[in-house]
């Protein structure tokens, strides 16, 4: 619970939702240097009854709201549409509205999932979205929602966010690994995996940025930023330095990792297959960047 002492009366209130989730988690911890977090999640807050979120903003009287929270069960949102718009196009809406009237920042979050699959050219800010599936159409429209509204408001295009916490393709290959032999692994998905903890670090770089400056300079530069690890590779080369990296090789199963492609997983949701991202927008107007991919990877895996 979050009380008001003298020690924090004049402290930046930061409002973020999602605290239990990849991103949620970290950025409670980068984020508390800069403010007195008010760190909610389910069952305290529920996103799938956006209008309900605007009385927990009033309540909580914020001057910042972070919100990494999204619908993310790419193959369920197939078959829950209603619920996948609300989470990713109602909520974030809802939120933006809030920080628009009390003109505070607005941190939230997307994804590559908004662009089909490129021609191997990563993708700028400026490129037209072309969703495959539910998810990215969710999230296309919860870009497209908030962006409508005047607030304050930067937004981050992720891709491959993992952790070590939670359920995600690294933990899933170290899984795999300690079951199988042999492990058959798609090539022709080609992204940039992104280290939660290092997108957190950005997160706080930008915010510790803006509250250098009055809310003018944020309206300067609103807009949408790709934050991703440096480079990309295909999750076939991801899985090969996961497996590489692994802690506790002696616990491995596995002696061989085979190429394979999608066509072969056939999944109710199609994924995009080149979806890399570029940053130079995020660099030019914050001067920040994240560490090439395999830096991040090792770091995370070897803590």
């Amino acid at each position: 619970m979050i009380t008001d002492s003298n020690e924090n009366k004049h402290m930046k209130r930061i409002l973020l939702f999602a605290k239990n989730g990849q991103l949620g988690w970290e950025l409670q911890h980068t984020l508390s240097s800069l403010g007195l977090i008010i760190p909610l999640d389910y069952p305290e807050v529920d996103f799938s009854k956006p209008l309900s979120l605007r009385e927990v903003v009033r309540e909580h009287k914020p001057d910042v709201i972070v919100n990494p929270a999204a619908y993310t069960a790419v193959d369920k949102a197939e078959s829950e549409v209603d619920l996948a718009m609300a989470i990713n196009r109602d909520a974030p809406l809802v939120l933006a509205e809030e920080a628009e009237r009390l003109q505070i920042p607005y941190l939230y979050y997307s994804t590559d999932y908004v662009f089909g699959s490129s021609d191997g050219k990563p993708y700028v800010e400026t490129d037209t979205p072309n969703p495959l599936n539910v998810y990215g159409q969710s999230k296309l429209e919860g870009d497209l929602a908030v962006m409508s509204t005047n607030a304050p408001v930067i937004i981050q295009r992720v891709a491959w966010v993992y952790s070590m916490r939670q359920g995600g393709f690294v933990t899933k290959v170290l899984q795999w690994a300690r079951q199988q032999e042999v492990l058959r692994v798609v090539d022709d998905q080609i992204s940039n995996p992104t280290n939660s903890r290092a997108l957190a670090e950005v997160s706080s770089q930008i915010l510790a940025k803006i509250f250098e400056h009055p809310i003018e300079w944020l309206h300067e530069r609103r807009g949408v930023y790709h934050s991703v690890g440096s480079g990309s590779c295909s999750r076939y080369e991801w899985a090969e330095e996961i497996l590489a990296n692994d802690p506790r090789k002696e616990e491995q199963k596995v002696k061989t990792l085979e190429r394979a492609k999608s066509e072969e997983f056939p999944t109710p949701a199609t994924r995009p297959l080149i979806s890399r991202l570029n940053c130079d927008k995020l660099y030019t107007t914050f001067g920040l960047r994240q560490a090439c991919w395999k830096t991040s990877l090792k770091f995370m895996m070897q803590e």
